[in-house]
């Protein structure tokens, strides 16, 4: 298969894998990141096809929705990489791109880096700010029964990687431990410009939930 076969065959399968999605984490979300990711790369060399293919399957089981188990992600796009006939270095480097590039994933000393992963994991980390990461933090946070804020429980922005998993805190205490730490953690100079101006959306929104909560 060409690329463009490859890629649009990858989208049928990851639609009708996360057909029944949480809204911040179904085809929509792989969309924009995949869009993100193919953006970033008009400014950064990169391998197109495993830049491409990560971004489409970087959420095809996603470690939040399985019990924890931050292996099932990797293998599945891995399964699915073989079976369509990609060679072993592009799975290889897919999985590894999905198998580090979650937030969660920077609490241990990194052991592989790559463009590729750079690019993807910029992409990523762009959907998880703005407008569109305050929409999906709510969206998980309702889907998770959490509270949207408590004063009396308040954020822990340094926490270890555990306690980050396993953290029931209010949705407003995403943006401390996660949200506006995104900014200062992009790899490429695209994703840091990008970055900008959604960060400071978040900012402004911050100060006008305090303003009405107050």
């Amino acid at each position: 298969m060409d690329h463009e076969a490859i890629i649009n065959k990858t989208i049928l399968f990851v639609q009708d894998t996360l057909k029944n999605a949480e809204g911040g984490h179904d085809w929509w979300h792989i969309h924009r990141v995949w869009t993100n990711a193919k953006r970033i790369t008009q400014t950064e060399p990169a391998d197109q096809l495993t830049v491409e293919l990560a971004a489409l399957l970087h959420d095809i089981a996603d470690s939040k929705f399985h019990n924890g188990d931050e292996e099932i992600g990797p293998a599945t796009a891995g399964n699915y990489l073989q079976n369509i006939g990609i060679d072993a270095a592009t799975i290889l480097h897919v999985q590894n791109i999905i198998r580090y590039m979650s937030f969660k994933s920077g609490f241990d000393k990194p052991s592989f880096h790559s463009p590729e992963l750079a690019i993807v994991q910029d992409a990523d980390r762009l959907d998880a700010i703005g407008a569109i990461g305050i929409a999906r933090a709510f969206s998980y946070g309702g889907f998770k029964g959490r509270e949207i804020y408590n004063p009396d429980v308040p954020p822990v922005p340094n926490q270890s990687k555990e306690a980050y998993k396993n953290s029931t805190a209010p949705t407003i205490n995403h943006f401390y431990e996660k949200l506006l730490l995104l900014k200062d953690k992009m790899n490429t100079q695209t994703g840091k410009q990008l970055a900008q101006q959604r960060h400071g959306f978040m900012e402004d929104y911050l100060q006008q939930f305090y303003l009405e909560v107050k």
